[in-house]
């Protein structure tokens, strides 16, 4: 296997710092990492797919190394990176791995590029835009009610309002407790797998925003390719995940026990299996 090698990929304002896993004759993999505005915490799952294929992953706009220098959050821009990555890489066609917020963005983009994928997993993706994103924020936040002491709720309260006044600081603190509070009950020698310390505030306001303002996902026809979705049976979304199943009802949608928000984490063992199966690199 070739050595991983790090480069910017230019697109209009912003420089999209990426790392390949090169996999000279294998299929492609991107992922598509949490947040929005929060680094990239995939490490493990791109070193465990990076034996069966290349991958390529990227600090997304506006955080730790890819500058957004025209603060532009739209979801058109969001989707032009990809293309971008696809593009420099002269890919015709790749497979997708969106976490969290990432899953969402995978979403949004098969819904507009279905002819490029070859499969598609989402692993603990977040349930939808619009009021489907408003939605969901407030059942997040429920879930780190009950997890937090009343000291470490009141602190998320505080720093969630600094964090929307462009405190990158506070947001450093909330995520903090967000990966904690997550990992509460697990054995997890890292249980902050983020990189907090370089959270962006204004790229989580604004993509926040535009989330919230754009349209609800329709429901994606079935495009034939692989398609797994993942949920830890304590994940941080509850209810609103009815939106993902209907969305698609031939997907298989699994359940991962004895997990959180981090399957790779938490049950390490049936992440991969099910991550292999997906890839057919398990029969």
């Amino acid at each position: 296997m070739e050595e991983t090698r790090e480069l910017l990929v230019k697109n209009e304002e912003t420089r999209l710092y990426t790392v390949i896993y090169p996999n000279s004759g294998k299929d492609t993999v991107i992922l598509l990492h949490g947040g929005p505005g929060v680094p990239d915490g995939l490490g493990p799952v791109a070193e465990f797919l990076s034996h069966h294929f290349q991958v390529i992953t990227f600090h997304q706009r506006g955080t730790l190394s890819s500058p957004c220098y025209a603060s532009d959050y739209s979801i058109g821009a969001y989707l032009s990176d990809i293309d971008k990555i696809a593009e420099r890489f002269n890919l015709e066609r790749f497979h997708l791995f969106g976490h969290s917020w990432g899953g969402l963005y995978a979403q949004v983009y098969a819904y507009q590029n279905p002819h490029l994928l070859q499969s598609l997993f989402l692993c603990s993706p977040a349930s939808g835009t619009g009021r489907q994103w408003k939605e969901m924020g407030l059942e997040v936040a429920r879930y780190h009610k009950g997890k937090c002491t009343q000291k470490e709720w009141m602190g998320m309260l505080k720093d969630a309002t600094l964090g929307l006044l462009g405190n990158d600081n506070a947001y450093e603190r909330l995520f903090t407790q967000y990966c904690l509070n997550c990992n509460k009950g697990y054995a997890v020698s890292d249980p902050v797998p983020l990189q907090v310390d370089h959270i962006n505030a204004k790229a989580i306001n604004r993509s926040n925003l535009a989330l919230l303002k754009a349209p609800e996902l329709e429901p994606m026809i079935d495009q034939g390719f692989p398609f797994t979705i993942t949920y830890g049976d304590d994940d941080v979304y509850g209810a609103s995940k009815k939106y993902v199943r209907e969305r698609y009802p031939y997907a298989d949608f699994i359940t991962i026990p004895g997990s959180s928000h981090f399957p790779w984490l938490q049950n390490g063992p049936e992440f991969y299996r099910i991550l292999s199966s997906h890839y057919g690199l398990i029969s």
